[in-house]
């Protein structure tokens, strides 16, 4: 309270010097507004008292100085793992993949930004729960170390009030972790699987034979071949159902998604007949070419390898909500794919907890003991995740749960960690 008065004394005086320098009529006026802003000036106070909660809601009001120390640490070592050992990745992607680069004749413009631009963020995202525990391990065992956290310790800082920055860091390495995963590095997954088939010799499936699927209530289409290339299906027709009997049947030669349109689920079919069915009578009408609305995409007919990793989040939850309506079993990649985003985001905390209850003793032989535990807890996590994800796929485990499994045995991990952290 006396250092607050102090402050408040300090501003008034130097308001008072600077007013001594100006002319006089500077003097009058800020009197005559002074006297004659009374009841503003009380106005203001009184909303001022009445919003002072507000200040609660301040989040660097929580952030102390030791706390921006150690959030500086985290994110600084974070960062600089992340660098040197995507580094270390690429120089051996480019020694494995330029012989295949010279082959096929691949422009450097395309290598740099089609490719590695989009190969850094996908792969950082990919192993960033393994350069949060690294980075974890190794800052925090360099300040036991240096017995700053025995200090810390030592001051009355519990190990729970300790890890207050570690968790503040892990919020912004979870949010920058799922928006890039959700939205960003799906649209770079494209750019850079469509330079792996034209200078990887990673052929990627283009086409389809014998597809049937259901685009609509009572509604079942038959492409006999499907080009995806050039967005063109062959041998096509369209079976309309009222109370399981067939009132409509089209067929057509050819069928041509349009990709200029500004909307969706537009084809041109050529070379079209339509069989209309009314108890015993037929009308049958044919034309050339047609605009028509059908309740199909490309990416209906056509699966490709990684094709999940393709979507963004929304359009990853319209794709399995459609595919479930249609009555399709071909969903439960996407399923964990969408599940596996969310969980894979939630486990710095996990790791984090982890990697600080078991560096933060001080001992004997240095860090490179909680490194290697560390690196195999993470490459654990990673081997799970994959295992449990084939469970899903193959072994009809549900997606959310073989999404957040690794999660839960790892909280677990944390949880007997932590409660035999030191205090």
């Amino acid at each position: 309270m006396e250092y607050k008065k102090l402050k408040n004394h300090r501003r008034r005086y130097k308001m008072a010097r600077w007013m001594s320098k100006h002319p006089v009529w500077l003097h009058k006026l800020a009197h005559w507004i002074y006297k004659h802003t009374s009841l503003l000036r009380r106005i203001f106070k009184w909303i001022g008292n009445k919003l002072k909660w507000f200040k609660y809601l301040n989040p660097f009001r929580y952030i102390k100085i030791l706390d921006w120390y150690i959030i500086k640490k985290f994110i600084g070592t974070y960062i600089y793992s992340i660098v040197l050992i995507i580094s270390i990745s690429i120089v051996f992607d480019v020694n494995e993949n330029l012989a295949k680069f010279a082959q096929y004749h691949a422009p450097l413009h395309a290598i740099v930004v089609d490719y590695y631009l989009n190969f850094v963020p996908y792969f950082a995202n990919l192993f960033s729960p393994l350069f949060v525990f690294i980075a974890v391990i190794f800052f925090t065992s360099k300040l036991a170390g240096n017995s700053e956290i025995i200090s810390m310790l030592a001051a009355g800082v519990s190990f729970k009030r300790l890890m207050r920055p570690y968790m503040i860091s892990c919020v912004l390495i979870t949010l920058l972790s799922f928006y890039l995963s959700a939205y960003v590095i799906p649209h770079g997954t494209v750019i850079r699987q469509n330079f792996e088939s034209m200078y990887k010799n990673k052929k990627k499936n283009t086409s389809a034979d014998n597809v049937q699927l259901q685009v609509g209530k009572g509604i079942i289409a038959y492409i006999q071949h499907y080009d995806n290339n050039m967005k063109k299906g062959y041998g096509f027709c369209l079976d309309k159902f009222s109370n399981k009997k067939l009132v409509s049947h089209l067929t057509a030669m050819e069928v041509q998604y349009d990709t200029i349109s500004d909307s969706k689920y537009h084809w041109k079919i050529s070379n079209w007949k339509i069989r209309q069915l009314k108890g015993l009578r037929e009308h049958i009408i044919s034309g050339a070419q047609k605009d028509t609305l059908i309740q199909m995409e490309p990416t209906d007919l056509v699966y490709s390898k990684g094709q999940q990793e393709t979507f963004t989040n929304p359009e990853l939850r319209d794709y399995i909500t459609k595919q479930i309506d249609r009555g399709s079993g071909n969903v439960v990649q996407y399923q964990v794919e969408y599940h596996k985003r969310i969980a894979s985001s939630f486990a710095s905390f996990i790791l984090t907890t982890i990697g600080l209850s078991l560096s933060s003793r001080k001992r004997k032989g240095g860090m490179g003991l909680y490194l290697g535990i560390g690196m195999a807890l993470s490459f654990g996590y990673i081997m799970l995740q994959t295992v449990s994800s084939t469970f899903a796929i193959n072994a009809n485990l549900p997606p959310m749960l073989a999404a957040w499994i690794p999660n839960i045995i790892f909280a677990l991990v944390a949880y007997f960690c932590y409660r035999n952290a030191p205090n």
